[in-house]
């Protein structure tokens, strides 16, 4: 296990902002070539698929993805506690995804419209499963921006050379969904792997999985209006008009959210700083830090 390096705040807003908008800048390079093949019946069938996903991949996480920065961020110093509340957020994290997949999996079934592309949704349900292997939430609280940005852009550009050399035909919009999940499986998996640098695998005794359901549930409160802010228009398009409209909306949508990120990139950075300043009392680098990121907002 290597030791912890802690990056400027300046450095890790960079990296983060980095990351957030390669998440939409990747989508706005792929989509000329993608909507001339596809069309917009093909992208509106990934982007329906892809929403509904994402409120399988919501209730599995519980609010983990913030609820984890805090308390890795807590902990960040104290390597066997560091390694019991990984482990225990881990297991936490597996339970509740489970219980995810089969909602996903028996909604497949029963509504209609997700029938329709049963194979593009059982793909998508791959990414929820290896959703739960890249502990993202650990490198945001160990701060380790670098690390996670060079990664995800890498499989990004991996993700676009296979679409130009693989996606060439309308009825390839399957391949291409393909793509888009093996982008975010790639990353977990290393993620998973890198992570003995970080923290020790060998089990922790008395695992006190349960402690973290109530704190989480206040995060996951909070992901439920993200992502229905996010997500829910795509899926209400597509059940009332059709996937072919969610083709047409779904470009237009990816523009727009590239200036959010802007903004809710430096909330990431600053959620595990603050939380290790208050576990550590250090209430005026709280409060320097909390006016320099208001007045950066404003």
């Amino acid at each position: 296990m290597t030791q912890h390096k802690q990056a400027s705040i300046k450095i890790n807003f960079i990296m983060n902002f980095i990351l957030t908008v390669s998440s939409f800048i990747f989508p706005i390079i792929t989509f000329p070539y993608i909507s001339r093949t596809l069309l917009p019946l093909g992208t509106g069938r990934i982007a329906f698929a892809t929403s509904v996903a994402s409120y399988a991949t919501m209730l599995g996480m519980v609010g983990i993805p913030t609820y984890g920065i805090r308390a890795v961020a807590r902990v960040r110093n104290q390597q066997r506690e560091l390694n019991k509340t990984v482990q225990e957020i881990f297991f936490f994290n597996a339970i509740t995804t489970l219980g995810a997949l089969l909602l996903y999996l028996v909604s497949i079934a029963l509504v209609p419209r997700f029938a329709e592309d049963k194979t593009l949704f059982l793909i998508n349900g791959v990414g929820i499963i290896f959703n739960l292997f890249g502990m993202e939430w650990l490198y945001r609280g160990l701060e380790q921006y670098r690390y996670i940005t060079v990664r995800s852009i890498a499989f990004k550009c991996l993700s676009l050379v296979l679409m130009f050399l693989l996606v060439h035909t309308t009825s390839d919009y399957l391949i291409y969904g393909g793509i888009l999940v093996f982008a975010t499986v790639g990353a977990n998996v290393l993620n998973f792997i890198h992570a003995r640098h970080y923290i020790s695998f060998r089990l922790e005794p008395n695992l006190e999985i349960w402690r973290h359901f109530f704190p989480a549930l206040q995060f996951f409160l909070m992901a439920v209006a993200t992502t229905i802010y996010t997500s829910l228009d795509s899926v209400m398009l597509g059940m009332m008009i059709g996937k072919e409209a969610v083709g047409y909306y779904d470009a237009a949508i990816k523009i727009k959210n590239i200036l959010i990120s802007l903004v809710t990139a430096l909330g990431g950075v600053l959620l595990p700083r603050l939380s290790h300043y208050i576990q550590t009392e250090q209430h005026e680098a709280f409060k320097r830090v909390t006016r320099k990121a208001f007045a950066f907002v404003c």
